[in-house]
């Protein structure tokens, strides 16, 4: 693994997307955090509404003209940075050639896909030339999927060590979401047979766990009394997430296995909140039906500071190894927008700033940042505690 020389690039971190929802609250993260010296800008399609950002956020930042239908546009970003953050999505649509463009130049890159399909289709075309130049490929650093990775390592490093661990991963919420985020949930419920292709094509590809054992099981509807909710499979990224970074951590024990729930606590809500994704589902599969709901919220357009500012979300941990059991929780305020985009901002700023394990290809959070930006994210008000211990 050789890391390529990047001090001589213009800037430490480019911003891609930067006018878009949740592109707009990353810059003004960085804009009042990074730290002084730090080079960064912005990036996207129109130059003027850059302009405009940058005159907003007061604060002297490059910016950067690039399309993701124009490839030597995206390859001229990545050679200007040596950490890319993007928020532009779908990125199964939109995303591949930044990657393609980061892994090939050796820049670091950073995302806010939910997309299964996405992921395992860049692990099975970049991550081999990811790791030959250096570059870390990291996927999912905004409430999908940081909370649920960083907090199971959290948990985790609260279990006895070289023991059989698992662990139960429990999410509430309060918050509403963008037009970007509805557009590419529709755009997963529609592909289910991408994904399943997709997740088939990298397990040929990934290397065998030797020595180890690491599962993320589909658990079944229960009342869950650790946490007094009904416990709902959740069907997100996140799961495969944390079982990645189990691959790779041999901290997460000779044999560990992960579960992910939503957690409600009233059977009628429950009930309900399963009608509603299935009906979701196989509208998803009806062109005219998915074309109609994607009308109904743009993307760009999302939340209020008001409503936002009321928004709020939990992930509460059970682990459980070697006659221990620990609780443990993440918790924060908005996690579709505020808190995103403050996961994505300081993520990107560890990846440029911090001394971090070396590592290449496709990691996880967990993996390239873990202790590191998990303080990173407790300095900036998200909460990671441990509730009790048995």
């Amino acid at each position: 693994m050789s890391r390529l020389k990047r001090a001589d690039r213009p800037y430490d971190i480019v911003l891609f997307g930067a006018t878009g929802f949740v592109g707009v609250l990353t810059a003004e993260y960085l804009a009042a955090h990074a730290p002084s010296g730090l080079r960064w800008a912005i990036a996207g399609r129109s130059r003027e509404k850059l302009e405009r950002l940058r005159e907003r956020l007061g604060v002297d930042v490059g910016v950067l003209s690039a399309d993701v239908s124009d490839p030597a546009s995206l390859r001229a970003l990545a050679e200007h940075a040596r950490v890319v953050a993007t928020t532009v999505g779908p990125y199964v649509s939109y995303g591949e050639e930044l990657v393609a463009a980061c892994a090939d130049t050796g820049a670091d890159y950073l995302d806010l896909t939910g997309e299964p399909e996405f992921v395992d289709l860049m692990y099975v075309r970049h991550d081999a030339r990811a790791r030959e130049t250096g570059a870390r490929l990291v996927h999912a650093c905004g409430f999908d999927s940081v909370p649920h990775d960083l907090g199971v390592y959290f948990t985790v490093r609260r279990l006895p060590e070289g023991v059989p661990l698992t662990v139960d991963g429990f999410v509430t919420a309060g918050a509403t979401f963008s037009g970007g985020t509805f557009a590419s949930a529709l755009g997963q419920f529609a592909r289910g047979r991408q994904m399943v292709a997709a997740a088939r094509e990298r397990g040929r590809h990934e290397p065998r766990l030797m020595g180890r054992r690491a599962t993320a099981q589909v658990g079944a509807p229960r009342f869950a009394p650790e946490v007094g909710a009904w416990a709902l499979p959740l069907p997100t990224i996140d799961a495969q997430v944390v079982l990645r970074s189990a691959r790779e951590l041999a901290r997460y024990g000779p044999d560990f296995r992960y579960r992910h729930y939503a957690a409600v606590r009233r059977l009628p809500v429950a009930l309900g909140g399963v009608a509603a994704v299935g009906t979701l589902v196989a509208a998803a599969q009806v062109p005219p039906a998915r074309r109609w709901l994607s009308g109904r919220l743009s993307p760009g357009q999302g939340p209020s500071a008001e409503r936002r500012a009321r928004s709020w979300f939990s992930v509460r941990f059970v682990g459980e190894g070697g006659g221990r059991r620990v609780y443990t929780e993440v918790s924060g305020g908005d996690p579709g927008y505020d808190e995103t985009a403050k996961m994505f901002a300081e993520a990107a700023l560890a990846l440029a700033c911090d001394d971090l394990p070396p590592t290449a290809g496709q990691v996880t959070t967990a993996v390239a940042m873990g202790d590191t930006l998990t303080e990173r994210l407790t300095r900036a008000g998200i909460r990671f505690r441990v509730a009790a211990h048995r």
